[in-house]
């Protein structure tokens, strides 16, 4: 127990600092994304959840009452006949016992009348429905009222913390949080079982006062068996804790005979009549509880890093896998392959057998593509021309696109974070997004007008005005988007090598000749820039999606050092 001077901590600076600081502590754990599986993380989230649970049902409720009842939660294994030694302890069956397992079931919490007001009320334990019948599951806390307990102090039948039903586990954990003391029952055949000493652990990390119950020990075993299980007590750092041995024997009307129970009921009348004594049972557990926070606090810090780390990992795989891409749609720009196919083909018509350089000569290029249009019925080979370029390069880019998200998929897949993720993505990341081929047409004509634009202003106010007049804003815009994608060089296969060497060249002099020597190299390559920033935006489009889905389900890189923050003011507060 703690003497009256353990208890000026909270003189000052008072609960109403405190309790701020710890409401703010539970806001950012329970906001701290842990998403992500890597290692631990569902034990992290275990944590996270204990620690949150712990505050809303335990912490900010007794900071605020401290002269509110003690709460005894009586917890244990399975079969280990919690209910029963409730049960005894009121002498009448208030919980409960004997029922098949598993099971799930109601808790059920018993006070004196006086008290119930406090229990009802949804600042302990606020998660829990209440109710004054028979609950129906484990969401429900059933309040029985029985004046065969003193006033201030209540007991709560808990369900087995081995329990083969999961929610049952996680509700005996929440609950035995939740109190003010623990009333460990086990047995003999069970008191060196793992479970229970993993939950007697958490208590002894936390300060928890405890008693602890042992039952149905075999005559004669009693002096052996209870020796063992102080000695373990102590190992745990429990050896304070009163042990109470209930020997095997038979039940009466369902409940331990009075001379086996009188021993642990006369512990708790005792603690009833001593308001002190009870008030230094809950300064401990809280004092043990709020001692545990800054270290629990820091716990969840390091898993918040390990998430981050994950997801920054996660994030620069997609960013390189897109990089990738671009790159990608950059050297297909260079290397002339787009030159090639449809486009070559629409080039030769467009260029034909050397008219358009004299059509550039003799300023007679507009009519020349118009009656060519106006006798065939077709539309000028610059149209065609046009369309070509779009369709390849929406093609390159398109292709690009797909292998950066399959890389990014893939890479993602190679990890339990990643495969975590693609699992609840509601779309397939590992391939573009519906409508991506024509977003890049737009794109791709988007520039194209962009390209003219250029051209445009690059014959404003100059001399060249009326060559670019003479021979068509759109035929220059052509021509410099042709230049774009030639390249010096090699191409295959070698038939095509003369042809497209001879567009690149045919290409210049058209430039030259416009605009002059020294702007060519400078006009070709904005455009090409323009392109390339055309086409990064689009890429980085799917890259986000990918971006959205980890912005939603990653930690935050703030949210470890918020706890470290909240955990140390908590100690301030103090």
């Amino acid at each position: 127990m703690r003497s009256e001077a353990d208890d000026t901590r909270f003189a000052a600076p008072g609960p109403a600092p405190l309790a701020a600081a710890l409401r703010a502590l539970r806001d950012i754990a329970d906001g701290t994304g842990l998403a992500l599986e890597v290692p631990g993380a569902e034990r992290a989230r275990r944590e996270r959840a204990e620690l949150v649970h712990q505050l809303d049902d335990y912490v900010l409720p007794r900071l605020e009452r401290l002269d509110a009842p003690l709460l005894t939660v009586v917890g244990g294994s399975t079969g280990a006949g919690k209910s029963t030694v409730v049960n005894s302890l009121v002498r009448a069956s208030v919980t409960p016992s004997g029922v098949l397992r598993p099971t799930t079931r109601s808790p059920v919490l018993v006070c004196h009348p006086d008290d119930v007001a406090w229990f009802a009320d949804t600042r302990v334990l606020p998660e829990l429905t209440r109710t004054t019948g028979e609950g129906g599951d484990h969401a429900t806390l059933q309040l029985v009222a029985s004046p065969a307990l003193a006033p201030g102090l209540a007991f709560l039948d808990a369900p087995d913390i081995d329990s083969v039903v999961a929610a049952n586990r996680r509700l005996a954990g929440q609950l035995l949080a939740a109190a003010d003391l623990w009333l460990f029952v086990t047995t003999a055949a069970r008191y060196a079982d793992a479970v229970p000493w993993d939950v007697l652990e958490t208590a002894a990390a936390r300060g928890t006062a405890l008693a602890v119950l042992l039952d149905r020990v075999p005559p004669g075993a009693q002096g052996e068996i209870a020796a063992h299980l102080r000695e373990m007590l102590g190992a745990h750092g429990l050896g304070g804790a009163p042990l109470f041995v209930v020997p095997e024997c038979e039940l009466v009307e369902g409940l331990l005979p009075d001379a086996v129970v009188a021993p642990v009921r006369g512990w708790f009348d005792d603690l009833a009549r001593d308001a002190a004594g009870r008030a230094a049972v809950i300064r401990r557990t809280l004092d043990g509880a709020l001692d545990s926070l800054r270290p629990r606090a820091a716990g969840l810090a390091r898993h918040a890093r390990a998430q981050s780390d994950a997801a920054s990992r996660l994030r620069a795989e997609v960013r390189a896998a897109f990089a990738a891409a671009l790159d990608e749609v950059d050297d297909g720009m260079r290397d002339g392959a787009l030159l090639r196919g449809e486009v070559l083909a629409r080039w030769q018509e467009f260029v034909g057998t050397g008219e358009l350089l004299r059509a550039l000569q003799n300023r007679v290029g507009r009519w020349r593509d118009r009656f060519t249009a106006a006798v065939t019925g077709r539309p000028a080979p610059g149209d065609d021309l046009t369309v070509a370029l779009e369709s390849g390069v929406a093609l390159l880019v398109h292709s690009a696109a797909g292998r950066a998200a399959e890389a990014a998929a893939a890479s993602w897949r190679a990890g339990a974070a990643g495969t975590g993720l693609l699992e609840v993505s509601g779309e397939r990341l590992d391939r573009v997004s519906p409508g991506f081929r024509d977003d890049a047409e737009r794109t791709v004509r988007d520039w194209q007008g962009a390209v003219l634009d250029l051209v445009r202003r690059e014959g404003a106010g100059r001399r060249t005005t009326a060559r670019v007049a003479a021979y068509g804003v759109n035929a220059t815009g052509l021509v410099v988007m042709i230049a774009v994608f030639a390249s010096t060089s090699v191409l295959a296969p070698p038939i095509e090598v003369a042809v497209a060497g001879g567009t690149t060249v045919l290409s210049q002099k058209v430039l030259e000749a416009v605009f002059g020597d020294q702007a060519v190299r400078a006009l070709a390559d904005r455009a090409r820039a323009d392109l390339l920033d055309r086409v990064a935006a689009l890429l980085g489009r799917e890259e986000d999606r990918f971006a959205a889905l980890l912005h939603s389900h990653g930690t935050h890189p703030e949210d470890a050092a918020a706890l470290e923050r909240a955990a140390a003011a908590v100690e301030r507060a103090r």
